[in-house]
């Protein structure tokens, strides 16, 4: 459904969890197994009214300070689409306006409501997450402020996520340069790893985090080379763990993470098992990587095999810069 840029209050409908991604089990799912789920109808909540439900275009206040508007993008890599984040009372600053869609733009114009807009902020330049940077600046006066361009081509399967080469900010952010409003700042927080230009987003008025997508609410991260680099993926999780003031996470894809360093301690998990079972595999001489997607995705959509097999290709580079594991013509094999 499409709202009007009503503002409405949390909670939200019964069919979102906080603190945890939308699966089967507990712990984090990759974003393959969640799309499976999903497909089949076989979420949390036994159907596909998690994103048939969503409230799409409604402005929804999740935090004295913090506005979410969720964009009409759903799909199987967004979930339920991308959530623009608006901060602040009188003056605001918008993090991830999402796609260049003219109703996305309008709710979020809808949303501002005549207040002024200091900063338009974009955690990277993945398509889902920055094209509406330039319709807003044109409709609100304000500057493209945050990551660093990046035009790298990637013609890889999830061509929904290809980069935003258009994407033209005012002023770059390092991590640990501020943007500030009359009852907020935001201090970046450098997260390469899903992009090598990702960054995200501290509050420390209210303890948050904006997160983009380094940690999403409902799967985890696509990691895909060759911008995609799993060890800075896990460095920039350790650097989330070290931070002691983060009490909630507010993602672009999924609910708020209430108890963010439990979850991000599943998220590594969740990645040593995947490496764990890739050496597995290799020692079993299952040295290709579709054989590998084979046996790690079991079930899995064949339109999402070439994806899988980039977040598998990440974490090779990775083991293989490591030490680990060789690859001779198209084959991966273990060192030891």
């Amino acid at each position: 459904m499409e709202g009007k840029g009503v503002r409405q209050k949390a909670p939200f409908t019964n069919a979102f969890r906080r603190g945890r991604p939308i699966s089967f089990a507990a712990g984090p799912v990759s974003v393959f197994q969640a799309g499976l789920a999903l497909r089949r109808g076989k979420g949390h909540f036994g159907d596909m009214d998690i994103i048939a439900d969503a409230p799409t275009g409604l402005a929804m206040a999740l935090d004295p300070l913090v506005t979410r508007v969720l964009a009409p993008n759903p799909s199987p890599f967004t979930y339920t689409g991308t959530q623009t984040y608006l901060v602040g009372t009188s003056e605001l600053a918008v993090i991830d306006p999402g796609p260049d869609d003219p109703r996305h733009l309008a709710a979020l114009v809808a949303a501002i409501g005549g207040r002024r807009v200091a900063a338009i902020l974009c955690t990277h330049t993945h398509r889902d997450h920055s094209p509406a940077a330039a319709p807003l600046r044109a409709a609100t006066g304000a500057p493209i402020i945050g990551c660093a361009p990046l035009t790298l081509e990637d013609a890889g399967p999830r061509a929904d996520a290809a980069f935003d080469t258009g994407y033209a900010p005012d002023r770059v952010l390092a991590d640990g340069n501020r943007v500030s409003g009359p009852d907020w700042t935001l201090v970046a927080v450098a997260t390469p790893g899903h992009t090598s230009n990702h960054l995200c987003f501290a509050l420390p008025e209210s303890g948050a985090l904006f997160c983009g997508d380094h940690v999403m609410g409902w799967s985890t991260t696509v990691v895909a080379p060759p911008d995609g680099d799993m060890a800075a993926y896990m460095a920039s999780l350790d650097k989330l763990m070290a931070r002691e003031d983060d009490r909630i996470y507010f993602p672009a894809h999924g609910e708020p993470i209430e108890k963010p360093h439990r979850f991000v301690r599943g998220l590594i998990g969740h990645r040593k098992q995947r490496e764990g079972q890739i050496l597995r595999l290799l020692k079993a001489d299952v040295g290709a990587v579709p054989a590998m997607v084979e046996r790690m995705y079991a079930g899995l959509d064949p339109r999402l095999n070439g994806a899988a097999g980039r977040s598998v290709l990440a974490h090779l580079i990775d083991l293989r810069d490591r030490g680990l594991v060789i690859e001779e013509d198209g084959v991966w094999k273990t060192t030891a």
